[in-house]
């Protein structure tokens, strides 16, 4: 069992590694996706910059990474804690993607499909949190809420939840707050980071993911290469 868990990891990583948005945006419009729009390779980046359907079909493959890793742990017989351990592995790939030099998407919605497989009512609930602030134009907040909410959840509900080991499952749901805290705050420089304090562009980071408040100025950005020649000039 020891030799199929530690192959699941390496396809775990493997597979999460596979950027869909960039690939998408680079087939159907040419264009690295990392250098328009807010420069996230995830789908609300890709949504923007293509159409809806294309953004449909990268969340779908997005949210099934995570889903197909812990289900495949599942189904070779894997305990609880080493399908939290490639539910975080398979995260980790699509955040920090050896195909895109470590720098890849926020793992969202990778971790939703791992969340979801692994205690489906909780998936249900982290979802309805992190959208009830779409309306307002804060996803970012509500996403970090939802994080935030999950280790709480399955360690005080674990028996509503049908949760049989809450310490395990709460690390692993801690180990994916970490990773989204992470992933925000040492997110690639940009033209207005130096412009930034550093408390400021910390606390911005974290709560809504981007470098400035202004969200139509930071979505609107010129593509970086154009930033650079303008700065150089």
């Amino acid at each position: 069992m020891a030799i199929e868990f530690v192959l699941l990891l390496v396809a775990a990583y493997l597979f999460g590694s596979v950027p869909a948005a960039y690939l998408a945006a680079k087939w159907s419009r040419g264009i690295d996706i990392r250098k328009y729009g807010s420069g996230n390779v995830g789908a609300t980046n890709l949504l923007g910059l293509t159409s809806k359907w294309i953004a449909i079909v990268v969340i779908i493959f997005d949210l099934g990474k995570g889903m197909a890793v812990v289900w495949a742990a599942q189904l070779i017989g894997l305990d609880i804690a080493q399908q939290v351990t490639a539910g975080l592995v398979v995260i980790i790939g699509h955040n920090w993607p050896v195909f895109l030099r470590f720098s890849g998407g926020r793992g969202i919605l990778t971790t939703l499909g791992v969340v979801y497989i692994l205690v489906p009512w909780l998936g249900l609930i982290a979802l309805i949190i992190a959208y009830s602030m779409a309306p307002f134009r804060q996803l970012a907040l509500g996403v970090l809420t939802a994080v935030v909410s999950l280790p709480i959840f399955s360690w005080f509900l674990h028996q509503p939840f049908g949760i049989e080991e809450p310490m395990q499952v709460t690390l692993g749901f801690v180990a994916m707050f970490l990773i989204v805290v992470i992933r925000r705050l040492t997110a690639p420089k940009t033209s207005v980071t130096a412009s930034v304090p550093p408390g400021q562009l910390l606390l911005n980071r974290l709560i809504f993911d981007r470098d400035i408040r202004d969200r139509k100025a930071w979505i609107h950005r010129q593509p970086i290469k154009q930033e650079e020649k303008q700065e150089e000039g």
